[in-house]
């Protein structure tokens, strides 16, 4: 325990708690609604606000925030009204904001693409007090979103037409989501960084579907992998001096693949237990019993 002693160590386990609960938290509705990508999407978009934010000489996590945001947002746009040439628009959205990014960061004073290194992979080593505050603000934000509103959010996911017929506001719930969904990719950037963010979103979510069936346990199963996994990607990479992004993503991975073998024989079980026969006399009604008096 002799890396608790180290106040940057101190940081670094703090913002791997924060980023391990928020990311399962949102990747869950992602996942449900089949668009896993879009994190990485996300993450694209966000690099021209990290760039942003060094030719302003300001913030750049405030920055990609709200370049983030507003890249989420075109992307519900495209959802909604491009159905035919909607792969096309938001490939070139992704693709503009890397290299946005690139170009912005190579206008800002003294700027190069080696100052994006850190956003891209991660590096929750150099996690400063300010950014620790930041990340605590945004997490907040992506709990109070993810959980308090999760029925209406599940509904949403679920069945959009469904969720028009119970009166939920369907458009906006599913930008607060994509606005949710941002927040969480720029929460996540000095973790894993912009490249890896979507494994994070996607994989603990996809590993503890494999283990559990109802929403709120998948939801528990899930960000406990996901602290499990940011917390010893972090420690391990400060012992073995790896980048901790990279480490936290295999980490991730690998407990999918212990969940897939572990899943299997359940399976198994129950697809058996479905098909046995059902035993003499069972789904007969009982024989009545004696008449009680009138």
């Amino acid at each position: 325990m002799d890396l608790l002693t180290y106040p940057f160590m101190q940081r670094a386990l703090l913002a791997a708690v924060l980023v391990g609960v928020c990311a399962p938290a949102v990747g869950i509705y992602l996942v449900q609604r089949r668009q896993a990508i879009m994190g990485d999407g996300i993450g694209h978009v966000a690099l021209t606000g990290v760039a942003l934010g060094f030719l302003l000489r300001t913030s750049p996590v405030w920055t990609a925030v709200v370049v983030a945001a507003l890249g989420a947002v075109a992307m519900e746009l495209v959802r909604w009204y491009g159905r035919t040439r909607g792969d096309i628009a938001l490939s070139m959205l992704f693709y503009g904001g890397m290299a946005g990014g690139v170009l912005l960061v190579n206008l800002a004073p003294g700027g190069s693409t080696a100052n994006l290194t850190s956003y891209l992979f991660g590096s929750i080593t150099s996690v400063s007090p300010q950014d620790v505050t930041v990340t605590a603000v945004l997490a907040a934000f992506v709990l109070a979103v993810a959980l308090g509103l999760r029925r209406r959010l599940f509904a949403v996911c679920q069945d959009e037409e469904f969720a028009r017929v119970l009166g939920l506001p369907v458009r906006a719930l599913n930008l607060l989501l994509a606005v949710t969904a941002a927040v969480t990719v720029t929460v996540s950037m000095r973790a894993v960084g912009l490249l890896l963010v979507s494994a994070l979103l996607v994989v603990p979510v996809a590993a503890a579907q494999q283990l559990t069936r109802g929403f709120v346990t998948t939801l528990a199963l899930a960000t406990a992998m996901g602290v499990a996994c940011t917390l010893s990607g972090t420690v391990f990479s400060f012992y073995v001096d790896v980048p901790p992004g990279a480490s936290i993503v295999l980490l991730a991975i690998a407990v999918f693949a212990v969940a897939a073998v572990v899943a299997a024989p359940l399976a198994a079980r129950r697809a058996a237990a479905v098909a046995a026969p059902a035993p003499a006399g069972a789904g007969q009604p009982a024989p009545a019993g004696p008449a009680g008096p009138e």
